[in-house]
């Protein structure tokens, strides 16, 4: 069968052959795959950055974000049948820390775990996987033209969902933790895909959300943002900490760019006893210098809290599903406008290397011949 693989610290990116997988052990599941999505780790691996073959290799098959049909499944397996829809998870803990043996990967302290197409561990940029039946999600037939978006809205997910829990243990005396975000206002900066769909599954939880990026308002990503009822702000025509003073501040604010000096800038933004999820994760570059006492008084004066959030469980995922179901319920046109483009497997280094200004989500498609 036909893979997409790469020799990791390098540039090399090919369709290679691989041996078809299937099932060996009575709580396996066999999948067809269909889609997988195309996210900035991927395009990090391609030009070198952070990857590692599995042990014993020195290639790797890339691709995380997978959505597929299954075909066939152990004996012993319960929650799939043949035809389900569905997809894996990502990362395989540890087996050694508390976090990891009890299906939380995602909180890992050894560090120790591998990340399928990431850390090594073979991905799913490739015509059929097998794996356990744990790591399985199912996905409603309803959603299947959008399922791929499962993983990367499980990273909102799982950041929206501690952040809820954060905030019913300090404000449960006092404020509607069983709703907190209906009414509240978020402030997403960065409306890639992860930003987005936070915007979506924030909007299904009732809350009143500003996306705030440097694209003109006319382009793909704000029109998405404005359709399911958010706001939209350019940062090339505001300052940062210009936001809470002339908009509004923020009770949740949810980080997905990945750039250093915002990250601290959004700090300006917070409300009192306001929450702050960093998802993003910037690249090296020159050190900064900041107000460091000024933002260190407004956290501690005004009850704030900075969380860093990443990856995601079993649970998240099925949060994902769960935010996906309603948001296509909500506003199916919109929805279906975040994937942007649609390569064939043989295309691969279009989907990987080329960027449009319309570019939201790009997916490799394993349901088409690879060269149409």
């Amino acid at each position: 069968m036909k893979a997409i693989a790469i020799t990791p610290g390098t540039k090399e990116v090919e369709l290679v052959d691989r041996e078809e997988p299937f099932i060996h052990a009575v709580d396996e599941i066999r999948i067809k795959v269909l889609q997988v999505g195309i996210c900035g780790t991927d395009r990090e691996e391609v030009s070198g950055g952070r990857a590692d073959a599995p042990d014993g290799k020195n290639k790797l098959v890339i691709g995380h974000e997978m959505f597929g049909q299954v075909v066939e499944v152990g004996k012993a397996v319960t929650k799939a049948a043949k035809g389900d829809y569905g997809l894996f998870t990502v990362r395989r803990g540890c087996g050694e820390c508390a976090a990891c043996k009890n299906g939380r990967s995602d909180m890992c302290y050894t560090g120790k775990y591998t990340e399928r197409g990431i850390k090594g561990a073979d991905g799913y940029e490739t015509e059929f996987v097998v794996d356990k039946e744990e790591y399985f999600v199912p996905v409603p037939e309803s959603i299947k033209n959008i399922g791929v978006l499962t993983e990367p809205m499980s990273v909102a997910a799982k950041a929206i969902d501690e952040a809820m829990m954060i905030q019913a243990v300090r404000l449960g005396d006092f404020d509607d933790v069983t709703h907190w975000l209906k009414g509240k206002k978020a402030l997403i900066a960065g409306l890639g895909p992860v930003g987005l769909l936070a915007a979506l599954a924030l909007r299904v939880r009732g809350a009143d959300v500003l996306g705030m990026d440097i694209v003109d308002e006319n382009s793909a990503r704000p029109q998405v943002l404005k359709a399911i009822g958010g706001r939209y702000v350019n940062g090339k025509k505001i300052n940062v900490e210009e936001i809470g003073k002339t908009i509004e501040y923020a009770d949740f604010v949810f980080e997905a760019a990945g750039i250093a000096k915002l990250q601290f800038e959004l700090i300006d933004t917070m409300a009192k006893n306001a929450i702050y999820m960093a998802t993003g994760i910037p690249a090296e570059g020159r050190p900064l210098t900041m107000p460091g006492a000024e933002l260190m008084q407004r956290l501690v004066l005004n009850n704030q809290i900075i969380v860093g959030s990443v990856n995601a469980s079993r649970k998240h995922y099925e949060q994902a599903v769960n935010y996906l179901v309603k948001a296509k319920q909500q506003w199916p046109e919109a929805v279906d406008k975040i994937i942007t483009h649609r390569y064939p497997f043989g295309k691969y280094d279009d989907a990987l290397h080329n960027h449009g200004e319309d570019e939201i989500k790009v997916v490799i498609d394993w349901s088409r011949d690879g060269a149409k």
